[in-house]
């Protein structure tokens, strides 16, 4: 007959209190960590964003308030301002400064980007004669104040019979004179591996072919990263409107908020407030709408077959 031995229980290890302690301590730091990186951060948003708040509020508040009253919510709430704002200035109406502005962002957007991707491209893939000279004297437009060019500017279009017209604000960005944005797309373009463009010499193409079937396209991210900042550079753009434009029609929307504000009369702060907001929509909504191919061209580290 068999008997059966029983087989030990096994036995439970030794439980290391300080080890748990170790790792309770650093979960605990890791807590304490992530709370003050979270109030700091919503501290400096809270910080950035009150001027923003602080407008939009004015724009709602009576004008004996906007200066003389600090505090943000408004005691009497009235929209006004919006339709003073609406209405325009001197005889024009808002929307002839928005179109304005509208019109002088969009072109100046789709000539940076005509310009600079072709003079990237030549600086980038093509060998000429005086490449290097010529690359350096880009990158030192980059160190020349914008200030310094001023004069002979306008004294060069006033020659040419182009001021109080758009071509002076219009006629460098189709020429590449944006010399941050050529090289930001040839430092994108030295990125692209030229084992493509060999590939596509080999199947006979020429340059343009190779700068539209396959360049163009993998600079998507660089291109975009332009556009954003040219629409937000041009539509705030206030020295240049107003140096070259003497006509109100021709007026853009920083020109028009200037007009609300008259230190020998009385000055209209709500409906230069409201005219603020109204300026600030365009350019928020266009960088809403492109951010995430912003943060994708950030993100972008290769070329995905």
């Amino acid at each position: 007959m068999t008997t059966l031995t029983e087989s030990p229980a096994p036995q439970t290890p030794p439980v290391d209190h300080e080890a748990l302690a170790r790792r309770a301590a650093a979960r605990n730091k890791r807590r304490v960590k992530s709370v003050i990186f979270h109030a700091v951060a919503v501290g400096a948003t809270i910080v950035v964003l009150y001027p923003a708040a602080w407008m939009l509020f004015a724009s709602m508040k009576p004008n004996s308030d906007i200066i003389g009253n600090t505090q943000l919510i408004p005691d009497v709430w009235t929209a006004e301002h919006y339709t003073t704002a609406l209405s325009g200035i001197g005889g024009v109406s808002f929307w002839t400064f928005f179109n304005n502005s509208l019109l002088l962002a969009v072109l100046s957007v789709v000539g940076t980007v005509l310009s600079s991707t072709v003079a990237a491209y030549a600086f980038a893939r093509i060998d000429f004669p005086g490449r290097g000279p010529l690359f350096a004297v880009m990158i030192g437009t980059l160190l020349l104040p914008f200030h310094v060019t001023i004069i002979p500017q306008y004294i060069l279009f006033n020659n040419l019979g182009m001021v109080n017209t758009y071509y002076p604000l219009l006629l460098p960005k189709f020429l590449a004179a944006e010399a941050f944005f050529v090289f930001l797309m040839i430092q994108f373009i030295r990125g692209i591996p030229r084992s493509l463009d060999e590939a596509a010499r080999i199947d006979g193409c020429g340059h343009g072919r190779i700068f539209f079937r396959i360049i163009l396209p993998l600079m998507r991210p660089a291109i975009v990263t332009s556009s954003i900042f040219t629409f937000i550079w041009s539509w705030n753009d206030f020295l240049g409107p107003l140096l070259y434009l003497k006509d109100p029609a021709l007026y853009t929307m920083p020109i028009a908020l200037r007009q609300y504000v008259d230190q020998t009369s009385v000055s209209d702060y709500g409906a230069q407030m409201a005219m603020a907001v109204l300026a600030l929509l365009p350019v928020m909504i266009f960088f809403v709408v492109f951010q995430r191919f912003l943060i994708n061209g950030v993100a972008t580290q290769g070329i995905k077959g």
